[in-house]
């Protein structure tokens, strides 16, 4: 029997916790829904000994970073989404990573990624180019 894939599971708990959906909403929970997954799948794609690699360019460093919780909210950039999740550090530490995504036809596909950098999308938020996706 197929198995389902961890970050699969932190969709559908994102899902469960942050999308509680009435008719009117519907439309918005499938888009949202569909971020989600794209950004699980991407993840998933990635991993490597289930872990998502990331270099640190000034050190040389490579660290593993084992996926955690999805968060269910969801940010505008003009035509483009941001979500995040979180990932824990080989010490058990949280690790921040923003997921940027554009529209490719009738899915998502993610375009660039945060690693513990949240600075950067504070920034762009202060400047009102990213806002919450309602």
């Amino acid at each position: 029997m197929p198995t389902v894939p961890k970050t699969l599971l932190g969709v559908l708990l994102a899902l469960a916790m942050g999308f509680a959906a009435t008719a009117a909403q519907s439309a918005g929970l499938a888009e949202k829904a569909a971020l989600q997954a794209a950004m699980q799948q991407h993840i998933d794609r990635n991993l490597v000994d289930d872990a998502y690699l990331h270099l640190n360019l000034e050190t040389g460093e490579v660290r593993a970073l084992r996926p955690a919780t999805a968060h269910p909210i969801i940010l505008r950039m003009g035509e483009y989404f941001v979500l995040c999740e979180d990932f824990r550090d080989a010490e058990g530490n949280a690790v921040n990573v923003d997921f940027f995504l554009a529209r490719q036809g009738d899915t998502y596909v993610v375009f660039h990624s945060l690693i513990d950098d949240r600075d950067e999308l504070r920034a762009l938020m202060k400047k009102g180019m990213v806002k919450r996706l309602e």
